[in-house]
């Protein structure tokens, strides 16, 4: 080392701030632990310096420059080497942001979530950012140097672990209570409602850090292209046995109508076959209403006739808004919404 680079770091050390590397970070800890008397020390506008000994803080300075002189800042006395004749005294001295900072990104898998609609467990990913800000320096700084976790990147994928693991607590919770759809999760319908959630259940993991979450941004729950197509398709039979009035009735009308559709198949060609479509898929419909009834009859035969299954005593026109909501659902296709539709405007 030649003599201007002793000058020079000589000079440093007479002069304390946060490194311009380190300005868009959290935490920055200064590399000195000895530090002379009457240095001066920096402290830029959104930030606080602590002094810390022995895992404890001394003392802080706010924004502005000071003269690091035990005369006008009493907290020094405690820091000072009494073998060096009161000239130098021994503490870490770390800079915290105040200010908010914004995207943060995190993600990952948050595990099989149990689809309250199609009882499957589905697994799941979640991504996004959030903004963090410090609330109180003095138990952030203790806390780091308790667990060790003195860098601004072993914070943060301390905190992002922390939002990891409530977003999938709380995604579960929800799921289970609200009954919430996982399709409808993943399509950002609750997007407003999981952020608060988490945002409060963030709360207990960080309060005693000194840190809190202020908001999550570009927040999305997805899951596999695959899984996603087969809750769909569950899901579209769950309403169609719904609307039948049971799984297997569901399924018997689908046999139905089936049959209906192969005997309208069997057409010429000369253009009736649009006509006998219309009828087959009415006397499938028909058919398997009545096979249902019957069904039904023999399921209580020992009950007197006054006290049958009541009648659907929907109006064609409610029935009619139903399906419409059905097919913007995806759930019916427009083909089966046409053939419904076809069926139910003959009883209007």
């Amino acid at each position: 080392m030649g003599i201007f680079d002793t000058i020079k770091g000589e000079a440093k050390r007479n002069f304390i701030a946060r490194a311009d590397t380190a300005k868009g970070e959290i935490i920055y800890k200064y590399p000195e632990n000895n530090i002379r008397m009457l240095t001066q020390l920096t402290v830029d506008a959104d930030e606080v310096a602590l002094f810390v000994k022995d895992g404890k803080v001394e003392g802080k300075l706010g924004p502005g420059r000071h003269q690091l002189d035990s005369n006008n800042i009493p907290f020094l006395s405690a820091l000072l080497e009494k073998f060096t004749g009161g000239n130098l005294f021994v503490a870490e001295v770390f800079f915290v942001s105040v200010r908010e900072f914004a995207g943060v990104k995190f993600g990952g898998p948050i595990g099989d979530a149990r689809d309250p609609e199609t009882g499957l467990g589905i697994g799941t990913m979640v991504y996004g950012d959030f903004s963090i800000r410090v609330t109180d320096p003095e138990k952030l700084v203790v806390g780091l140097v308790g667990m060790g976790r003195t860098s601004n990147e072993e914070l943060l994928g301390w905190f992002k672990n922390q939002v990891l693991k409530v977003t999938k607590d709380r995604i579960a919770e929800l799921l289970v209570k609200k009954r919430w759809p996982l399709l409808d999760v993943t399509s950002g319908a609750y997007t407003e409602e999981i952020e608060t959630e988490v945002i409060s259940g963030m709360k207990p993991h960080v309060d005693s850090y000194g840190l809190t979450v202020v908001r999550l941004g570009n927040f999305h729950v997805s899951i596999k292209e695959e899984d996603e197509a087969t809750l769909k398709k569950l899901s579209k039979d769950v309403a169609y046995s719904r609307l039948a009035g049971g799984f297997q009735q569901y399924a018997q009308g689908q046999a139905m109508l089936g049959a209906a559709e192969g005997m309208a198949k069997g057409g010429d060609g000369s253009g009736s076959g649009n006509a006998l479509g219309g009828m087959g898929m009415g006397m499938g419909f028909g058919m398997a209403q009545q096979f249902m009834n019957q069904q039904g009859q023999q399921q209580r035969p020992q009950e007197p006739a006054q006290q049958a299954a009541p009648a659907d005593t929907r109006s064609p026109a409610q029935r009619l808004k139903e399906i419409k909501e059905l097919k913007d659902a995806g759930v019916l296709s427009d083909e089966e919404y046409n053939a419904k539709r076809a069926e139910l405007m003959k009883l209007l």
